[in-house]
């Protein structure tokens, strides 16, 4: 089975925003920058917008009542502040957070992807097991065969159970260059055999601090592309685990509602626009190319979230397609 990838164009959106604001500068040299800005807007409001369509593929989908487990395998050197940012991440999918926009709230609406028989997405998402390989058992170069040798050690080791609902997610430290990783990945999620017993559903994310921050890790990172916007200030002060966090979301709300390539997506099955992955770039309302949307400010340390966890965390998330809207939505839209 195919690679399912989490790709994040930011390249294409960065050079396209960059065109349209010369264009709409030549049109307008007698009028302020704001009014710049603020006239583009009108002008691709002018170009009526289809409505974005996941079409559903008739396979199965992590359907509930029966939770979703996850199982994290860190490979690399992660500080214990790092993993427990992840963990509280996870752990806020499926938990009640009495504060809103919440970070369950955001998982909810994959609960209205429905199955053939009428049932959604599991809305309970548990972490079941975490397991370290600090000392790079293979190496610091890896290819994508060896995210799935990495799944299948740590079965062959008892350090997880074969869980045939379970997703079991390897996040690479930012010393771990992964295939293809930063030239047009993020992240992906796929599945492997299992005997007998069917497949079992893993996925890769890594930590692109040191290699790719503006591809990976926007909008805590100034763009690669593009005009030169000033980054946002990570929620939980560590822009490569923050725009982990975004990646992270990705994949696992596509492995959720695309689990064997034969659930929700936009385009060629070799290259699916998923639940997560066609609304890229949008955080908050009134996002476009190079604008995240307006989000929310912490008052102390000024950082920019868009949804309530656990423990008081606060996480940006990325937007999600919904189904009954046929478009983007956000936790803040």
């Amino acid at each position: 089975m195919a690679n399912v990838e989490y790709r994040k164009c930011w390249a294409l959106l960065h050079k396209l925003h960059l065109i349209s604001l010369l264009v709409v500068f030549a049109q307008s040299l007698s009028i302020s920058s704001s009014d710049v800005i603020h006239h583009g807007r009108k002008l691709s409001a002018l170009v009526p917008s289809s409505p974005l369509v996941l079409q559903y593929h008739k396979g199965p989908l992590l359907t509930g009542p029966a939770a979703i487990n996850v199982y994290i395998l860190w490979y690399g050197r992660f500080s214990p502040s790092q993993k427990a940012i992840v963990s509280d991440f996870v752990s806020s999918l499926g938990a009640t957070t009495p504060t809103q926009p919440s970070v369950s709230s955001w998982w909810a609406t994959t609960h209205r992807y429905t199955d053939s028989t009428k049932k959604g997405v599991s809305s309970v998402i548990k972490i079941r097991g975490q397991a370290s390989d600090a000392l790079y058992s293979l190496g610091k170069n890896l290819k994508r065969t060896h995210i799935a040798l990495l799944v299948k050690g740590a079965l062959a080791k008892r350090l997880f159970p074969s869980d045939a609902k379970g997703i079991y997610v390897v996040l690479t430290a930012d010393d771990v260059y992964v295939e293809r990783f930063c030239m047009n990945s993020c992240g992906f999620h796929d599945s492997i055999p299992l005997s007998k017993r069917g497949r079992i559903l893993f996925g890769w994310v890594g930590n692109s601090a040191v290699q790719c921050p503006g591809q990976c890790a926007w909008p805590f990172a100034a763009p690669l592309y593009g005009p030169p916007t000033a980054p946002l200030f990570p929620p939980n002060g560590d822009v490569g685990v923050d725009g982990m966090i975004i990646n992270i979301a990705a994949i696992l709300a596509g492995t959720a509602t695309n689990p064997f390539n034969t659930g929700y997506y936009q385009g060629s099955a070799l290259a699916p626009e998923e639940a997560v992955s066609a609304c890229s770039g949008i955080f908050g309302k009134g996002a476009y190319p190079g604008y995240p949307g307006e989000l929310l400010v912490d008052g102390k340390n000024k950082a920019s979230y868009n949804a309530y966890g656990i423990n008081g965390r606060e996480f940006l998330v990325p937007g999600i397609w919904e189904p009954s809207q046929f478009a983007c939505k956000t936790t803040l839209s």
